[in-house]
């Protein structure tokens, strides 16, 4: 009995000696980040026209990403009106209401989630 809790109090110290390792792994990473973001910090304030080219290129990024969203949207609306035209036509009007109430309620979705 004895030897089994020299066994759990041995895995305990081992489990907490771990977590302490991996804290201060952590904190040693994050300070690296920190040191490493004030050097790029201090090499944007001595060059301003460097960091306007980066506001830029990161705007014209954003951009490139929401044009990425606009074409996504598009081929969809696309690719559901292509798989209407082969639809018999008996059940066209059928899938079409549905088809718009699924976008409808994910358009409502979307804004709600922007808003």
């Amino acid at each position: 009995m004895a030897e089994n809790r020299n066994i759990i109090q041995l895995i305990k110290n081992v489990t907490e000696t771990i977590d302490a390792e991996d804290l201060a792994l952590e904190a040693v990473g994050e300070l690296i980040k920190d040191e490493i973001k004030r050097v790029i910090r201090t090499k944007l304030d001595e060059h301003p026209e460097l960091r306007e080219e980066i506001k830029e290129a990161i705007s014209m990024y954003f951009e490139a990403k929401a044009r990425q969203a606009f074409a996504l949207v598009k081929l969809t609306k696309c690719g559901a009106k292509l798989g209407l035209e082969l639809i018999p036509p008996g059940l066209k009007a059928d899938l079409s209401r549905e088809v718009v109430s699924l976008f409808q309620e994910e358009i409502s979705t979307s804004i709600a989630k922007g808003l």
